[in-house]
């Protein structure tokens, strides 16, 4: 890596997860007029997301990563923007109130449209046809025409993600996130799950409590952090050619950040140390994820971070666990051991959605719950062990009433799947589930600080 870094500088790596595009001039074509696009977020917030994150490498606050599998061009709407942000809000109160300490808000969105397939081609009957890659590479239809990529769907993807990007500010700056509306933020199909009542009953306490703070002079009007919020986005830095062409130099420093998202990760299947992927994302300076899955090696990790995160800068890397409920306990001690031994400042982040995908016997695709809830709860376990600070988690999860993940207080069964499988990818949590799993990790976080207060008070 001692090479001079340039944002083309990965087109002379190795790579993998890449499209084959037909048409090569109509592609430079189309990132030529991208590189000329107004940046869709600015280095500074990204600055501010790499701050927060420090706080959560620090045991100071909390990461909450999630939204869509893939985003698409049929489901792009203001409701379904609303109703994923309105899930984080709650989300973010239920764990604020168990970790007693700021929740950092990281959506999957406004980006997140590349997806990395295990198979080149997808065979149906003697036809034979590209992977499906995300549609901003091309169309989930299984036709010719549909599979072709074409590399004016990144064009499309900008536009959309400006679109989300505004809407999303509006609402957390312009009123839609002040905790005075805590009880409308419910959204009507948890009103009427099992959820309900312990989602009342925290909305209750923050009413109360707020009522007291505008008894002494505290309210929205005079206290800002009451009434706004900061909601940053992520995706995964698949489609290199689109990023580059949304790589800009910040004029404030001097240094170049991936203007497509405030943070970007670096899957499972390209983080090889001398291939193209690793090499695009060095150079920039947002926050970043590495996916680490069951193949990862503690001296392959540390090689990984010593390239992503030369200086150990605190906030800079967030190393995202995704090894399902069955090896997280084998895999993960070994790794956090070997960022300890070697003083590492990294946020530990918890996906249990992608180690945990089964095949239902209905033929759909999907994740059981207890299995989500279980690597969760282990995560959690193996950083107590250590002694280190589990620092977050990372699901792919829904604002919309879908059937996709069974289980949860609901119990979508097997059967359930066919009724509201919308996914175009894999599946995601429904709102219910993800507020049910926000519950459970407020309790741990809970337990986890009153143990640690209980040992402070002892050792004094």
């Amino acid at each position: 890596m001692s090479e001079k870094w340039t944002p083309m500088s990965w087109r002379n790596k190795p790579i993998v997860q890449v499209p084959d595009y037909p048409d090569a001039e109509a592609l430079e074509a189309v990132e030529a007029r991208l590189a000329t696009y107004p940046p869709l977020v600015f280095a500074g917030e990204a600055r501010k997301l790499k701050k927060q994150l420090a706080d959560v490498a620090a045991g100071e606050a909390f990461l909450l990563q999630g939204g869509d599998c893939a985003e698409s061009f049929a489901e792009h709407g203001a409701d379904n923007i609303r109703d994923l942000f309105r899930l984080f809000l709650q989300m973010a109160v239920v764990l604020t109130f168990g970790a007693a300490s700021p929740v950092v808000k990281v959506g999957r969105i406004a980006g997140q449209f590349a997806k990395p397939r295990s198979e080149n081609i997808e065979r149906q009957g003697d036809v034979v046809l590209p992977s499906y890659r995300g549609d901003v590479i091309n169309g989930i239809d299984f036709t010719e025409a549909s599979r072709t990529p074409d590399p004016a769907r990144q064009e499309m993807v900008y536009r959309q993600s400006a679109a989300t990007l505004n809407l999303l500010r509006a609402f957390a700056q312009g009123g839609y996130a002040n905790l005075e509306h805590v009880h409308q933020w419910m959204l009507g199909f948890v009103a009427e799950s099992p959820m309900r009542e312990r989602y009342t009953a925290l909305a209750d306490r923050i009413t109360e409590t707020l009522g007291f703070m505008r008894a002494i002079g505290l309210d929205s009007e005079t206290t800002p952090t009451l009434r706004q919020t900061e909601f940053f986005t992520s995706h995964e830095a698949l489609l290199l050619g689109y990023e580059q062409a949304l790589t800009r130099v910040d004029s404030t420093t001097g240094d170049w950040y991936a203007t497509s998202g405030h943070m970007i990760w670096i899957g499972d299947r390209t983080r090889q140390i001398d291939h193209a992927h690793i090499e695009f994302c060095r150079g920039v300076r947002n926050p970043l994820g590495l996916k680490c899955g069951p193949s990862l090696e503690p001296d392959n990790l540390l090689k990984l971070i010593d390239a992503l995160n030369p200086k150990n800068e605190a906030g800079r890397l967030t190393l995202i666990a995704r090894f399902g409920a069955e090896k997280v306990g084998d895999k993960l001690p070994a790794l956090i051991r070997a960022v300890e031994r070697e003083g590492r400042s990294v946020v530990w982040s918890c996906d249990p959605m992608h180690g945990n995908t089964i095949k239902a016997a209905t033929g759909y695709k999907t994740r059981p719950f207890d299995l989500v809830l279980r690597e969760v709860d282990r995560f959690f376990d193996i950083h107590a062990s250590e002694g280190t600070h589990a620092g977050g988690i990372h699901i792919e999860m829904t604002g919309k009433n879908v059937t996709e993940c069974t289980g949860g207080a609901r119990a979508v069964t097997e059967t359930d799947l066919s009724d509201r499988y919308h996914t175009h990818c894999d599946p995601r949590l429904n709102a219910d589930q993800a507020l049910e799993l926000a519950f459970l990790v407020a309790e741990r976080l809970k337990h986890d600080r009153q143990g640690r207060d209980t040992k402070v008070a002892a050792q004094a």
